[in-house]
């Protein structure tokens, strides 16, 4: 997928993990300020969302800080991580595995997860068909999926207010706190995101299946989830 003014293919991989590499030992604090706290209850459904058994072993995808990570700990899982970015992994809140790696290339065996685990990642990620095929790889059929993702506030007088605090309060406030380059880039990052139903329609191409969707808070953000169908293929 490519997006006029914003960067693709290995360009985007490249600056985006420098971006992230810049932003880590402030990523958690900016978040709070600028999702108002409601960061931490969308992550806490999230993880609810998984709804799998205590103690099966979920890969956090992306986990940046290890934020999501660390609820799913609270739950009961045993947790992974991966990230592309080493200076994240090093700011990683709770010391569970992780390892440095891209999304459309997960150095793990086929099924070796109940679930997987992603936070406000998806328009990151390079390639982000490749790194969905990736996901149900490592997934064991059964397992499951929760993403939680920006969305597109359907209510016209929520979006316009969402639309305001997102591309003009966001850039101020991460600019302020951290690094402007990257709090301009993260706003427009969201046209990399295909309009609904395009992001449930690729899960279920990945081999996903009970593809749900909900908006929370009005569509500030979505939670997607779903269950591995079959048996996959790959190494």
């Amino acid at each position: 997928m490519t997006t006029p003014n914003l960067p693709s293919g290995k360009d985007k991989t490249v600056r985006v993990r420098a971006m992230f590499d810049a932003i880590a030992p402030r990523y958690d604090l900016v978040n709070r300020f600028i999702s108002l706290g409601l960061d931490q209850h969308w992550r806490q459904r999230t993880v609810r969302a998984l709804a799998l058994a205590p103690g099966s072993l979920v890969l956090d995808l992306a986990c940046g800080t290890g934020a999501l990570g660390a609820i799913a700990r609270r739950h009961g899982y045993r947790v992974v991580g991966a990230d592309m970015s080493e200076g994240m992994l090093a700011s990683r809140v709770e010391p569970f595995p992780a390892v440095q790696a891209d999304a459309a290339s997960l150095p793990f065996t086929t099924c070796a997860f109940d679930g997987v685990l992603c936070a406000y990642a998806l328009r990151n990620f390079t390639d982000l068909e490749a790194s969905f095929a990736e996901a149900a790889r490592v997934v064991r059929p059964g397992g499951r999926i929760s993403i939680l993702e920006v969305a597109t506030p359907p209510n016209p007088l929520v979006r316009a207010g969402h639309r305001v605090w997102f591309r003009h309060v966001v850039p101020t406030i991460g600019a302020a706190l951290s690094d402007p380059g990257a709090y301009r880039y993260l706003p427009d990052s969201v046209a990399y995101l295909p309009e609904d139903p395009g992001l449930r329609v690729m899960l279920r191409e990945a081999g996903f299946a009970a593809v749900g969707r909900q908006l929370l808070q009005g569509g500030l953000s979505q939670l997607l989830t779903a269950t591995r169908a079959g048996a996959p293929t790959g190494r």
